[in-house]
């Protein structure tokens, strides 16, 4: 019985990743389709297996749920944390607790069921989803401009510790009549936080401090990170601590450590990643019997919509107020309230805690999720591009392969395939100036291995190996890994037809474009307008609407904007002159 049920597995894992090409096709978020064919395989569909062992689920779930944490983690950049830390944490925290309230105030009245059954169903449903939130905004393509990304991938990632708080603490309240119940509560929440926090960094430290000091096969450090991570989050879950904090941490400390063979640790991570969520996911539709969710799915789906329209943007709404985000961003981040694994397992918490009425909270959390991944995950790639919250990608080589030898130091082997007009007619080798440290080692056309002679031209869909130090591998994407974006993102479309400097007043503006702005002082530089406009924290993407003109930021170094593209608004001067 158990070697059918591992041949069944195994066949439905394989069954998913086959698939997965239809979901880009018919635009349904990847994480549903392995949903569905887990709730086909189980005993109401045509696969007839009946499962219902919560116990395993619980195991499984909180194991894959760390692993996709710490891969979200390790490609979070503390870069973001600039503009995107503040704002997540305030969502992850004081966020969760206002959706909480009201998804569970709704709940209990329309339920009819007591207040605290009701607050519970909230605080279960409330923590927005790691994996799917990192496999939506990296799957669909999207390049988001860094205030919002930052922030949706911080919140995501850090926001489980308080729905396991409130979910664990209204259990405890439930069971008990005790008035120190909430005192209790209290206690676990700053150990929740607190031990997550220290144990995350110490650890993701300590294991950076480690790697530079051991010699390993390069294949195993990421078998190696992956054991360490899950031993960390198994020791601080039994120390009473948040595990799923503790290991998101200790992934984004230990990345940003510059650990030998990132790059091949982050493709090994990205497949246990992908490895993960299909299992959770195939393993959560198992678990889950259809005909029962048709008694409870109308009220789910009312409960679903009040999360989703009315709880999560209230949320949002309160939480990024003083941090400078603007109405276009407030919306989005406000509908990315993303609804995944987490629920589904954070219900099994009642279930195993033998709560009445458990049953109920699990259907209802299942069909939340449903709905949540069909209507908001499908609508995200859409709603992104028509706020205009899209930026053009940074090009980037197809391949990274570091070279695991003392005398080599920090240099690369980069594999770029050159795409775009640009290449088209060819493009002579001495015509392309790459930055020191850099060297041009082969260009492959046709599987023909051509050396790099000042008589061979670049053609579209070479490929070219280069030699890089890892310090200016951005430089060699920018020059050679050109790509032709869509028209609404091609540089003269998205950032203007003028490329201003930062330290350019408007003062200066006026002097060349005859343009009288009266927003801000005309002593003030465009960098100046852009810090005072967005709470000192501009990033790529943010626009100051002027009236004649639209300026656009095209670069940034650290706070301070570097360059700005400027856009003559042609339609509302067309405006302006059939009103008059």
């Amino acid at each position: 019985m158990d070697m059918t049920f591992l041949t069944m597995g195994a066949v439905l894992v394989f069954l998913s990743i086959l698939l997965t090409p239809l979901s880009t096709k018919i635009g349904m978020p990847v994480l549903l389709l392995f949903l569905g064919i887990g709730m086909l395989a189980g005993e109401d569909g045509p696969g007839g297996i009946a499962f219902d062992n919560f116990d395993l689920s619980f195991l499984v779930g909180n194991l894959c749920l760390a692993i996709i944490l710490l891969d979200g983690g390790m490609r979070t950049k503390v870069q973001s944390f600039r503009v995107g830390l503040r704002p997540a944490l305030v969502l992850a925290s004081f966020g969760v607790v206002v959706t909480s309230l009201i998804g569970g105030l709704f709940a209990a009245w329309l339920l009819d069921i007591p207040l605290l059954m009701g607050l519970l169903i909230g605080a279960i449903v409330s923590s927005t989803d790691a994996a799917a939130v990192f496999s939506l905004l990296n799957g669909r393509g999207l390049q988001l401009n860094e205030r919002v990304g930052a922030t949706l991938e911080i919140e995501s990632g850090s926001n489980d510790p308080m729905a396991i708080f409130l979910t664990l603490m209204l259990i405890e309240v439930v069971q008990s009549s005790d008035g120190h119940s909430w005192l209790s509560a209290l206690i676990m929440l700053a150990q929740q936080f607190g031990l997550g926090a220290l144990c995350g960094v110490a650890g993701g430290w300590l294991i950076a401090q480690l790697i530079r000091k051991i010699q390993l096969v390069p294949a195993l450090y990421p078998i190696f990170i992956a054991a360490a991570g899950i031993t960390l989050f198994s020791f601080t879950n039994a120390i009473e601590g948040s595990g799923f904090l503790a290991i998101y941490l200790f992934g984004v400390v230990l990345a940003n450590q510059n650990i030998r063979g990132l790059n091949t640790i982050l493709q090994i991570h990205d497949g246990l990643a992908w490895l993960a969520q299909v299992v959770l996911f195939l393993l959560l539709g198992l678990l889950v019997t259809p005909s029962e969710l048709l008694a409870t799915a109308p009220f789910a789906l009312l409960i679903s919509l009040v999360l989703i329209f009315i709880a999560r943007p209230t949320s949002t709404i309160i939480s990024l107020l003083p941090f400078g985000f603007s109405v276009k961003e407030h919306v989005f981040i406000g509908w990315v309230g993303l609804r995944g694994a987490v629920p589904i397992v954070l219900a099994l918490f009642p279930l195993m805690a033998g709560i009445e009425g458990s049953d109920l909270i699990f259907h209802i959390a299942f069909v939340v999720v449903l709905v949540s991944l069909l209507l908001q995950g499908s609508s995200l790639a859409w709603l992104a591009r028509k706020l205009e919250l899209e930026i053009p990608n940074t090009p980037a080589a197809q391949k990274r392969l570091e070279l695991n030898h003392r005398n080599v130091g920090e240099h690369e082997l980069l594999l770029v395939s050159l795409a775009g007009s640009r290449w088209e007619g060819g493009t002579a080798i001495k015509e392309i100036h790459l930055p020191e440290r850099t060297q041009m080692a082969a260009i492959f056309r046709e599987g023909i291995m051509l050396p790099p002679r000042k008589g061979v031209y670049l053609q579209e869909h070479d490929v070219v190996a280069v030699l890089s130090h890892k310090n200016k591998i951005d430089d060699v994407d920018t020059i050679l890994g050109e790509k032709t974006p869509p028209e609404r993102l091609t540089d003269r479309r998205f950032f203007g037809e003028f490329v201003l400097n930062g330290d350019v007043t408007l003062a200066d503006v006026h002097t060349v474009y005859g343009i009288s702005i009266k927003r801000f002082p005309p002593e003030f530089s465009l960098s100046q307008c852009f810090e005072k406009a967005h709470h000192g924290h501009p990033v790529i993407g943010d626009r100051l609407d002027l009236g004649a003109i639209m300026l656009v930021v095209k670069a940034v170094s650290g706070d301070q904007v570097t360059h700005v593209g400027l856009k003559i608004q042609k339609e509302k001067k067309k405006k302006q002159k059939r009103k008059k």
